[in-house]
């Protein structure tokens, strides 16, 4: 029966016109779970992010999730850690968070599967390109969690990663600030935002978008981002629409 449903929603989409990427993936930060508490996960926050989450898919829009695990563990908390060990303890985070988000989407009637970069066949499934690809066809939302399964590789990666072999036209960045700034805006008052920005500008004026080696797989697979605010309502669908937020990034 989803399928039939997906089926109309995609027609009815396609004579409509109404967004303008088919197949997004999006990024969300484990803090980003955590609202104000900045740990653990905030039931308040989650409902939001997956009450956005739902409009963007009653669109007929595939969406894929990458989310990290910052509000249970980070790499630099294990300083005096190996850091192979303390890599896959965050794996083991962003997996909490994917069950967390896996559980409030379903809450709301939205068939979704999670995959891990690590198995865990108890729990959710591993990961398999034509799985995830056939998931999203048949407009289930598919939540990758883990990164890529490899410590020295952050969920940034992870999401490139992902949005390459997912065939996604577009990553959705999703920060607490509303776009790429020059310097951190919280810190500088005179912080200049973009609205466009290049991937090697990026790179070149060291801007904490995401790790170079995210950005430079992004480039390397012409894979646009849209950086934006979480806390601003209506923000993800806006952004699959194609209207003007946050700062988009793409080109040489």
């Amino acid at each position: 029966m989803i399928e039939y449903e997906w089926i109309l929603k995609k027609i009815n989409i396609k004579i409509g016109g109404n967004t303008l990427y088919k197949r997004v993936l999006l990024k969300l930060s484990g803090e980003a779970l955590a609202g104000e508490e900045k740990n653990g996960i905030d039931q308040k926050t989650i409902s939001e992010i997956c009450d956005a989450i739902v409009k963007v898919h009653e669109l007929g829009v595939d969406v894929a999730i990458v989310v990290g695990g910052g509000n249970f563990w980070r790499g630099r908390y294990g300083h005096q850690m190996e850091r192979t060990t303390s890599d896959y303890m965050g794996m083991l985070a962003t997996t909490i968070n994917g069950l967390a988000l896996q559980d409030a989407l379903e809450a709301r009637g939205i068939y979704t599967r999670l995959q891990t970069a690590i198995e865990m066949r108890e729990i959710a499934e591993p990961y398999i390109k034509r799985k995830a690809i056939k998931h999203l066809e048949r407009g289930r939302v598919v939540i990758f969690s883990c990164g890529t399964g490899n410590p020295y590789f952050s969920t940034d990666t992870g999401a490139a990663l992902r949005a390459a072999e997912t065939d996604s036209e577009v990553i959705l960045l999703a920060k607490t600030i509303d776009g790429v700034y020059s310097a951190d805006p919280k810190m500088d008052a005179r912080a200049i935002k973009y609205d466009n920005i290049t991937y090697l500008d990026i790179l070149s004026k060291n801007l904490k978008v995401m790790d170079s080696t995210a950005i430079s797989l992004c480039r390397d697979n012409s894979i646009p981002l849209i950086v934006f605010a979480m806390s601003e309502p209506g923000n993800i669908e806006k952004a699959v629409k194609g209207e003007k937020i946050g700062t988009l990034v793409q080109g040489e």
